[in-house]
């Protein structure tokens, strides 16, 4: 299975036999849809939510999944990033405010670099912070985005588990980050500032605070 944010709107590639065990057809703001084997198909998809919020998320099924998700990719350029859940001891998080959202910090994974070495650096660069211990591979994530051309990429964001002492920031301004702050997740999540996460963000925060602690792996795909 993959899921892919489009306009933060999540879009389900699955495999035929595994379509039942995610949803039902009556739930409500779901579209469920066989995928006809054209690739040109899928842009039908691509734009309805580029343009509209009318779903809250759509399921595109097929008998082969690495057909159709292969399908999928020949309307976008992937790009590869990295980035970093950082914990403190007292189980606060790292968190950056930019573009009018809430984020976790993260970036371009660069020529000659693992996903792990670039998620360390895009923490360090953009909220300055040193004594990093970097764990385990938490999750992957996946969201469209276009550039000025109007070129359609897709991000394969590699998520990783970290912990660092609570220390003072410095915030990497030429990225457009405004804030960063340590905070208990569960408390960002139940205040008012949820809905200034994007989707992706906020469910890939629910999955932490689901965890037994914050420090086990728990790596796949959301």
């Amino acid at each position: 299975m993959y899921k892919i944010y489009i306009n933060d709107t999540p879009l389900y590639l699955i495999e035929a036999a595994k379509r039942e065990d995610i949803a039902t057809p009556e739930q409500e703001g779901l579209l469920i849809a066989r995928y006809p084997g054209a690739a040109k198909f899928l842009l039908n998809y691509a734009d309805m939510l580029e343009k509209s919020k009318r779903f809250d998320s759509i399921i595109l099924y097929f008998p082969d999944l690495k057909k159709l998700q292969e399908d999928f990719l020949t309307h976008y350029d992937l790009i590869e990033a990295a980035g970093g859940l950082v914990m403190t001891p007292e189980q606060k998080l790292l968190l950056i405010f930019r573009l009018d959202h809430w984020d976790l910090p993260k970036g371009k994974i660069e020529a000659g670099e693992t996903p792990e070495e670039a998620a360390v650096r895009e923490v360090e660069e953009e909220t300055g912070i040193a004594q990093i211990e970097r764990g385990p591979l938490f999750v992957i994530t996946y969201h469209t985005y276009r550039i000025g051309s109007g070129k359609r990429c897709l991000k394969r964001t590699y998520w990783f588990r970290m912990s660092a002492p609570e220390q003072p920031l410095r915030l990497q301004a030429e990225e457009g980050i405004e804030q960063a702050l340590w905070n208990n997740p569960e408390r960002m999540l139940d205040d008012e500032r949820s809905r200034l996460f994007y989707r992706s963000i906020r469910d890939l925060l629910l999955r932490l605070v689901q965890t037994k602690d914050h420090s086990s792996s728990n790596s796949g795909l959301i």
